[in-house]
């Protein structure tokens, strides 16, 4: 039990600031939590920060690499898709590339409502995990906020791959699906490479551990339960999802 995290409501003072709680994710997460915990649930600035960093990427791509490359390249990097597009006739290959162009450019700038509704969605799921299968107390608003505050290191992702089209890299070779260097799947073709074994070593992502990580302690901390109930609750829904992603990308691709 000792690794049960409770913290009193008596202990809830004025509260962290905005800039300490996120400062705190990098340095010391559990105040953050704890803060969320006694019911200072104000997640705007973590939405902001990570909107920002993704617009910043999404001005790389287009300054460096250019939406119809993005595109064809979706296209080359995925053998049946390159296939139906062989298949396919110039009328048809336009009305893909520009499909795949606008849906990509549409998803980055409608940024926030996807954050916020992915959030939702995937905090429902792991809410309701902690508390029937855990016994945990959680409120729904709670593990809502914990999510945005656990997802603040995906920035990294955002600066690395920024840094990377600056840095020179060719844009024929930039895969908008493994855009930085955190995990082995940036440094595998994914054209030669098993599609299996390829799509696990792009989910085995530094960056997506820490998340994942942060995401257990803080759904600890706001249930009232173990940490290695929480982690068995996160990793294990990320395995799930993993799985099936994998399962599909193999089975239709």
């Amino acid at each position: 039990m000792s690794d049960v995290v409770i913290q009193p409501a008596s202990a809830a003072g004025t509260g962290l600031s905005q800039i300490e709680r996120v400062t705190n994710i990098f340095t010391a997460p559990s105040k953050t939590f704890e803060d969320i915990m006694r019911g200072n649930k104000s997640w705007w600035l973590p939405l902001i920060l990570l909107s920002l960093f993704t617009y910043v990427l999404f001005a790389g791509i287009s300054m460096k690499v250019g939406w119809g490359q993005v595109a064809d390249n979706i296209t080359r990097m995925d053998p049946k898709s390159s296939e139906r597009m062989e298949q396919a006739t110039p009328e048809q290959r336009e009305s893909i590339v520009k499909f795949t162009k606008y849906s990509i450019e549409g998803s980055f700038v409608a940024t926030p409502v996807i954050i916020l509704l992915t959030t939702a969605v995937m905090s429902l799921g792991l809410w309701g995990t902690i508390n029937l299968v855990f016994g945990g107390k959680a409120r729904y608003g709670s593990i809502f906020t914990v999510w945005l505050f656990a997802s603040l290191p995906t920035i990294i992702q955002s600066l690395l791959g920024t840094a990377v089209l600056f840095a020179g890299a060719a844009p024929e070779s930039f895969n908008i699906k493994n855009f930085a260097p955190t995990n082995l799947g940036a440094f595998l073709n994914p054209v030669e490479t098993n599609r299996a074994l390829y799509l696990l070593a792009t989910k085995l992502d530094a960056v997506t551990i820490w998340t994942l990580v942060l995401l257990s302690i803080g759904t600890a901390i706001v249930a009232g339960v173990k940490r290695s109930s929480a982690y068995i609750a996160v990793f294990g829904w990320w395995a799930i999802f993993v799985l099936i992603g994998v399962g599909w990308a193999v089975a239709f691709s």
